[in-house]
């Protein structure tokens, strides 16, 4: 189930991040910092009156220099552009129109997706700016003013936003396993899919509707059918390293939403980065399947346990997802490539796996047996009972005497044992403990 993309635009210092903290500090079920994982808040899910949907904030990628503003805003209307179902173009009422906010909606006009145009920095309502009226002059419709700080008719523009959501955003039910290949730029990752497609001599059609659905790729495998999303437009020229990994992740966020499985392309020859970390981190934040393929793997010299000593570097740097395959491919060579699909695959069908209450109980218990849960203050954490109570991915509540008793250490303890068990290779497990009164024990 795909949900809709809002992207915020604009201009460095007109308020953008302000408006998506505001956002996603009431309405956004993200709350939780992966341990392991340094992480750019630019990307939420909110909500709003039971519509759910995708905030992208890009003013979290702002150069400080001011002679590169426009430049980089037209990579963020670019952004917009391709991912977005809506885009907030945000101006700043009090400095007034820039050439550069007439260039940016020139851009934005000719998407054809809906543009709502908010004035920001508003902070009397009855008495708007004079230069709110001038933005009536960029073609986008008519200017909504707002104050980020004081969270200023935000009611009306989501409500407005809501409303120009594609018909069915975010309802139709797609049971063909979405595969999301991502990583840095020059990895490998168009290459990747283009030969995917023409090993399996597969069924290519392309899908109507946003330049963001024109990189997914429908296609069969061994007669099942997949879609695989390519993230490879995820690159500038002419801009330093830093600023290309921050702008590789904002697309990212968007094609890791829409998949089941992703597919994180390393590039042997560089080794696991920290761009590759965070957004290694973003997909298991959002419970997908993670398969690690490492390509150009022909380039490295091979002693006896290359491989192996390889991999258990992988595994110590990515502490959150040591649950996660990694392959070795050349797609030059067309290596072992079919791996790649045939793994994603397996993760998938594992990502909907169900363990019997009673198995999982039976599991738990023995588990307590061997390691005492922890205490606190002559309190002892006491389980009595859990259930897996969702897939994909899998999810499992625990009724516990009290919450604040489980330690991380002693969760991580019960996901190593219900691993070592049942698998779930490649895909997060998550818990959620919720307290039994006292009345009831």
């Amino acid at each position: 189930m795909s949900k809709p993309i809002v992207a915020v635009v604009g201009r460095p210092n007109v308020g953008k991040s302000t408006f998506f903290n505001s956002i996603v500090g009431q309405r956004v079920s993200i709350v939780e910092d992966t341990p392991g994982v340094t992480r750019d808040r630019i990307y939420a899910e909110a909500e709003w009156n039971g519509i759910h949907f995708g905030l992208i904030d890009t003013g979290g990628i702002e150069p400080a220099s001011t002679d590169v503003i426009l430049s980089q805003m037209r990579e963020q209307a670019q952004i917009a552009m391709d991912m977005a179902d809506v885009i907030i173009f945000m101006v700043d009422g009090k400095e007034g129109m820039t050439s550069a906010d007439e260039e940016v909606a020139a851009m934005l006009r000719r998407t054809g997706k809906k543009v709502i145009l908010l004035v920001n920095k508003v902070d009397n309502p009855t008495k708007p700016p004079d230069s709110l009226y001038d933005f009536y002059t960029l073609g986008i419709g008519e200017p909504i003013p707002v104050s980020s700080a004081n969270k200023l008719n935000f009611g009306d523009v989501l409500d407005e936003v809501v409303q120009n959501f594609p018909e069915g955003a975010g309802m139709e039910e797609d049971d063909r396993v979405h595969i999301a290949v991502i990583g840095k730029p020059n990895v490998g990752k168009s290459s990747l899919i283009n030969a995917l497609i023409n090993e399996n001599r597969v069924i290519v059609s392309d899908i109507a509707g946003t330049t963001r659905d024109s990189i997914d790729t429908p296609f069969k495998w061994n007669g099942q059918e997949y879609v695989l999303i390519d993230t490879a437009g995820i690159r500038r020229k002419n801009k330093i390293s830093e600023d290309i990994e921050k702008y590789s992740v904002i697309r990212a966020v968007a094609a890791i939403e829409r998949s089941d499985v992703c597919v994180l392309m390393i590039d042997a020859s560089e080794g696991l980065t920290e761009q590759d970390k965070k957004i290694c981190g973003l997909a298991h934040e959002a419970g997908k399947g993670i398969v690690i393929v490492v390509n150009k793997w022909d380039l490295i010299e091979k002693e006896t346990n290359t491989m192996r000593d390889f991999t258990a570097k992988i595994k110590a740097e990515l502490l959150f997802a040591t649950y996660a395959p990694v392959i070795y491919i050349s797609v030059k060579d067309r290596t072992r490539l079919g791996e790649v699909m045939k793994t994603a695959n397996k993760v998938a069908e594992i990502r909907a796996t169900r363990i019997p209450t009673g198995q999982l109980n039976s599991l738990i218990t023995d588990a307590v047996m061997m390691k005492q849960p922890p205490s606190d203050k002559g309190k002892r954490l006491k389980i009595y009972y859990v259930a897996q109570v969702g897939v994909k991915p899998p999810l499992f509540s625990f009724q516990v005497n009290k919450r604040e008793l489980m330690h991380f250490s002693y969760s991580r303890y019960l996901e190593n044992r219900i691993r070592e068990t049942f698998g779930f290779e490649g895909t997060s497990i998550k818990f959620v403990f919720r307290e039994k009164r006292e009345k009831d024990q």
